[in-house]
């Protein structure tokens, strides 16, 4: 039989089991492992949702939801699955257009749907909804990745009117759930402060998470959230969605109890001054809105998420990462040749993999001595480097490292040679004074001129140094003054400037497709899965105090895979170096201090810790993570990463409260253990010098999660890092 009429059988066998049809309506259950939203088409070809939770034995029963409960919402259309404006619909719209005769109005019928198998793991579901009056339709995308409980939504719209539709509102996904009551945790932050957590009981009304900031778009809260149903879920219990809109740009996520005591969820690109102007004939694809349901807590929607991501999202993903050693902080802009050099010589000296030139290496008509000049001009300084990039690609080859480069193509000083030839090619108003941040400008991304230079800066640095081994990639600037002159419709811009940003990227991993590229805008501007897609890591915050780091970093954990987080050791807070060594290796180990000033024995710590890291670090990369002790309202953290064979795993533990007597009193229960096995249990990573107050022992895992280890965490014992190895 050819592979094509197999495909096919499968796809006729998936799409007649996830297809229910009565006499009275249409009922599709989009089902993953453990949850299922079931969607039922009226009797009028309305687009409903009925159910979203644990998924049911029988599928015939999906059909049976509907009537159980007794709220007015399918004639009210409260539970839409993409709610329309402008007709039946009176709350918050998922879609408001303006029509090419100006009419506003929108009334979305089903018409069909269609599902395609992709592989044995994940199915897309796409159901046509077309007006009833107007030659304007909406396809919604439902990608399910069933073992990971994971699914990303997205709509299509496309129109054949006489003349251009205005889109509105447009957004990504637009779900329905139905609790007692409903408990938002969301994030807010700014430079140096990321990832503030926040928990509210969501009442009548709408809460709005948004961005207006244009790029860096995340920088005071990210789009990522999780809401909790009839109370807020624990680390281990409770009912919980957790959200994120992959989108780099301006985002919207609306979340409206409505009359019926139902939640109505809509996220998507943010309508702020950014009404689209459609052509006839032209798709517009909204980005993905992912999400995932859990009924065992917080732990398990965030394995799931970060399972999915490391699968399907993140660039190499099930791959391996580099240790580094970074220049900024130990030289700012102030180096040569010869500093450099010394530098390479520490990253082998140390065991690092990789050493990273930061900010500083370009410009000659304005050097770049300091951050007032020379952003745009991506030449290498004569003074600081009179041979070039190539000097540090042989310089590195020589010491058996490999060598990366920091780069911030989508910015601009205004003193800048790039700016005197282009004036044009800058985010500004024409009548106005400038605005800018951190000394610089946004280049219009939304110009396609603008998108092939900023390509051109990372290609051309690849093609004359083909032994690059990594790039930073920054984003330093917000957007004020917001217009493009390249723009026919200013309202297109914002959306069109995001979109002009994954052209250049997709671009840059088509022809550069596994080089790790680090996402970095100044801390979390710029953490989402939209910009993810395209990098290896990224840079959670440029305050790498150790004692933050661990509240940062915890935090992100819930939605992105340790592999992920680009964690520096450097002279930043008051604590010892082990300490800010055992926090940053809670993902992707870098450095960022000077080597040379490191005590003997510091630095035979450091050479000891990366030796430990390497030989853990494939659990921590691509492990299962598990929260076991909050370091909010504790004296102590606790964290633990199990290999997905239950054979070998690493926690980490951290004081974080240091009043009187603050320490580890009772064991710490882990997680994700074989009940059966039996593990060495030992404490890792001693400072040199030092000894364990933890004796070396034999437990089953059985007893290691139900009773626990107790780390010893204290005063003058603050960081403590324990190893579990099956004994076979």
């Amino acid at each position: 039989m050819k592979q094509s009429s197999k495909r096919l059988i499968v796809f006729l066998s998936f799409l007649t089991s996830a297809v229910i049809t009565y006499a009275q309506s249409i009922v599709i259950p989009v089902e993953t492992k453990q949850n299922a939203l079931v969607l039922q088409v009226s009797a009028e070809k309305y687009l409903n949702i009925v159910y979203f939770g644990n998924k049911l034995t029988n599928k015939n029963e999906y059909n049976a939801i509907a009537q159980v409960y007794k709220a007015d919402h399918n004639k009210s259309g409260y539970n839409s699955a993409y709610t329309t404006s402008g007709t039946r619909n009176l709350l918050e719209p998922a879609i408001s257009v303006t029509h090419a005769d100006g009419n506003m109005s929108l009334d979305l019928k089903y018409v069909s749907h269609k599902v395609t198998v992709i592989n044995a793991d994940v199915n897309l579901l796409s159901i046509l909804l077309r007006d009833s009056l107007y030659n304007f339709e909406v396809v919604l995308n439902y990608q399910t990745y069933f073992n990971e409980d994971v699914t990303e939504q997205w709509s299509a719209i496309t129109h054949h009117e006489k003349g251009d539709v205005v889109l509105n509102k447009y957004a990504s996904a637009n779900l329905y759930l139905q609790a007692g009551s409903y408990w938002l945790k969301h994030y807010h932050g700014e430079w140096a402060r990321e990832m503030r957590p926040e928990e509210e009981q969501l009442n009548h009304g709408i809460k709005t998470l948004d961005s207006k900031l244009g790029s860096r778009a995340d920088l005071f809260q990210p789009p990522s959230f999780m809401v909790s149903l009839n109370k807020p879920a624990t680390e281990n219990e409770g009912e919980v969605l957790f959200g994120n809109l992959e989108w780099s740009g301006n985002y919207r996520m609306d979340m409206e109890v409505d009359p019926s005591n139902n939640l109505r969820l809509i996220a998507g690109i943010n309508n702020y001054s950014a009404d689209y102007t459609l052509k006839p004939g032209t798709e517009f694809t909204t980005p993905k809105f992912v999400y995932t349901l859990s009924n065992e807590g917080k732990g398990r929607a965030s394995r799931n998420l970060q399972t999915w991501a490391r699968k399907y999202k993140i660039v190499d993903g099930e791959g391996p990462r580099l240790t580094l050693l970074n220049n900024w902080e130990s030289t700012f802009f102030n180096f040569d040749e010869p500093k450099l050099a010394s530098i390479l010589k520490d990253t082998k000296d140390l065991g690092a993999d990789l050493f990273l030139l930061d900010d500083g290496w370009f410009g000659n008509k304005y050097p770049r001595n300091d951050d007032h000049q020379g952003l745009g001009d991506w030449e290498a300084n004569k003074a600081k480097l009179p041979d070039g990039i190539a000097f540090l690609t042989k310089t590195a080859q020589e010491n058996g490292v490999k060598f990366g480069i920091w780069v911030e193509p989508e910015m601009v000083n205004p003193k800048s040679e790039l700016y005197e030839k282009h004036p044009d090619w800058v985010v500004k108003q024409p009548q106005r004074p400038l605005i800018e941040m951190r000394n610089q400008l946004v280049l219009d991304l939304s110009n396609p001129k603008v998108q092939e230079y900023v390509f051109s800066i990372v290609d051309d640095l690849f093609t004359k140094n083909p032994s690059l081994a990594y790039i930073k990639w920054d984003c330093n600037s917000l957007m004020y003054n917001a217009y493009s002159a390249n723009e026919l419709h200013q309202s297109n811009f914002y959306t069109d400037y995001v979109f002009g940003l994954y052209h250049v990227l997709d671009k840059l991993r088509a022809k550069y497709p596994k080089v790790p590229m680090m996402l970095c805008s100044g801390g979390g501007g710029r953490v989402d899965y939209g910009a993810l897609k395209y990098f290896t890591e990224y840079w959670p915050s440029d305050n790498t105090d150790p004692l933050e780091r661990i509240f940062i970093q915890w935090e992100y954990s819930n939605f992105y895979p340790a592999l992920t987080s680009s964690n520096h050791v450097t002279n930043w807070g008051k604590q010892p170096i082990k300490f800010r060594t055992d926090v940053a290796m809670m993902g992707k180990l870098g450095f960022d201090l000077v080597v040379s000033k490191l005590k003997p024995d510091e630095l035979a710590y450091c050479k000891q810790a990366i030796s430990i890291y390497k030989q853990f670090s494939e659990v921590i990369w691509h492990g299962d993570q598990y929260r076991l002790q909050d370091p909010w309202g504790n004296d102590f953290a606790a964290i633990v990463y199990v290999d997905q064979d239950k054979s070998k795993a690493i926690m980490f533990n951290y004081l974080v409260n240091n009043r009187y007597d603050a320490g580890s009193k009772m064991p710490v229960k882990l997680k994700g253990l074989q009940p059966d096995k039996n593990y060495a249990v030992k404490e890792i990573n001693l400072f040199p010098g030092s000894k364990s107050t933890i004796k070396p022992a034999t437990y089953t895992g059985n007893f290691l999660m139900k009773v626990g280890i107790n780390p010893d965490v204290r005063d003058n014992r603050n960081s403590v890092i324990i190893a579990a190895e099956e004994v076979k």
